[in-house]
């Protein structure tokens, strides 16, 4: 069975070299070096208009994500901008809660007129209490809304940093490409100018 399939296979490579043999001799009629250096110029021609492509595809896409990039940084600057605004509106209510306090007298602690807290009855009292209640919860509530938008604040300034950085990054590689591309081009000239 061996035998067989080792002359089988013998068979194939003697009509394999024969073919192979015919398909040749037409090519010994045309120098070689003539033909070998025609078809390495065409070639390299394809393969640099190939990576021209490429580069020029490359760029176009960069510049797809630069511009997209410069959109988001432009709704993070808004967004920074509202949240600014709403912070100042924030500490501006807090300083007049603050300021209504100091003027009516009121202990924020205590809940009490300062120096009349003997004299008052006790349902001028008990308003008292619930109304520095209700400012001290509004004065927390805008406490904490302030520090969550602070938070917010800062990682909108981190991430405008990160994308400030990431467009600083892809301008230079957008640059990059582009001298790549002109050598590319250079080259491409010099090997038409040689063809020709």
């Amino acid at each position: 069975m061996k035998k067989a399939g080792y002359k089988f296979e013998s068979k194939d490579t003697a009509t394999v070299s024969t073919t192979a043999k015919k398909e040749n001799m037409p090519k010994k009629t045309f120098p070689p070096n003539v033909h070998k250096g025609i078809s390495t110029r065409y070639g390299q021609q394809a393969e640099i208009k190939g990576q021209n492509q490429h580069l020029i595809a490359t760029n176009e896409e960069l510049q797809k994500n630069l511009t997209e990039t410069q959109q988001r940084v432009v709704e993070l600057e808004l967004q920074f901008s509202e949240l600014k605004k709403e912070t100042g509106e924030a500490k501006k209510n807090l300083k007049d809660c603050r300021i209504l306090l100091v003027t009516a007298n009121i202990d924020p602690v205590l809940g009490e007129r300062v120096g009349e807290a003997a004299q008052q009855k006790e349902d001028k009292r008990k308003e008292v209490m619930s109304v520095s209640t209700n400012l001290l919860t509004e004065l927390k509530a805008f406490g904490d809304d302030a520090t969550q938008k602070l938070a917010r604040l800062e990682e909108i300034q981190t991430m405008m940093t990160e994308l400030t950085k990431a467009q600083e990054h892809m301008t230079q590689e957008r640059e990059n490409f582009s001298l790549e591309v002109a050598e590319m081009e250079k080259a491409l000239k010099e090997a038409e100018a040689l063809l020709l």
